[in-house]
């Protein structure tokens, strides 16, 4: 792929949770498959629905190893009590790909398309599809398959993730200008293991003498390389510990409501 031009992003491993054995147990069972994503040249845009995946993930940043089942049960395409078709690939597989890689309106194209997975999750979310299958029984499963299936209303909010790169910058420094929180006031970590008391330049400055932003601090007193601070740091009120992340939303909610 790199000598016809197309620039490599990353390699990802489908790890079969139940993968079919190799009976004749004369090689590894095959318990995985790869897939390459690229874009088309080096100086090309495509898309990462980064917080999609994430907020998939139960908050945590999704690795390129995905753990997800064959395609079984009901979801099985089958024709007098027997498989439709060998390799049909599991409709939560083409979920996270499609997901992460597109956006609503946007086109899907499977050279391959089979019993129409990748058209079937496309329609789920609001994509467009192209399908290219060469047998006939595939395609007429296919359709009945796609037919079957109820889109959510055209540009629905539903499938939509908000990115939090293009929201507006909000500099911890507005939450002092604003009396929101005050110089002096102490933040702490969300186990209250790590703490640190807010400068009145918005810098924060440790107990061992650190000083420097709230993400800088925050990296400082777990000894990590980086650190988001607004995630990382709490302020307290009445006794119960609340995420400065909610302030810098709070102003934001307020700006769009002003706009």
């Amino acid at each position: 792929m790199g000598d016809l031009g197309f620039w490599f992003l990353n390699d990802v491993v489908w790890v079969k949770t139940n993968p079919m054995p190799n009976f004749r147990g004369v090689r590894f069972a095959n318990s995985h498959e790869t897939l390459i994503w690229s874009k088309k040249d080096k100086k090309a845009n495509y898309t990462f629905n980064y917080d999609a995946m994430k907020n998939l993930n139960e908050g945590l940043q999704m690795r390129s190893d995905w753990h997800l089942p064959l395609c079984t049960g009901q979801e099985r395409l089958k024709e007098n009590g027997e498989k439709a078709h060998s390799t049909q690939k599991p409709e939560a597989l083409l979920y996270r790909i499609i997901l992460a890689t597109s956006n609503p309106g946007e086109i899907i194209l499977d050279p391959f398309f089979g019993t129409g997975t990748t058209g079937a999750v496309a329609k789920k979310l609001n994509r467009k599809w192209i399908g290219i299958e060469k047998e006939q029984r595939y395609i007429r499963l296919a359709r009945e398959r796609i037919d079957n299936i109820k889109a959510v209303e055209e540009n629905s909010d539903l499938m939509k993730t908000p990115s939090k790169k293009k929201e507006k910058r909000i500099p911890f420094g507005n939450l002092l200008e604003k009396g929101i929180l005050q110089t002096g006031q102490k933040l702490f970590s969300r186990n209250k293991e790590h703490e640190a008391q807010i400068a009145a330049d918005g810098s924060l400055i440790t107990e061992d003498g650190f000083r420097g932003s709230i993400h800088k601090v925050g990296a400082h007193v777990q000894n990590k390389a980086g650190c988001n601070g607004w995630t990382f740091w709490y302020y307290e009120e009445d006794g119960e510990l609340i995420s400065i992340d909610r302030l810098r939303e709070k102003i934001r909610q307020e700006e769009k409501n002003r706009g």
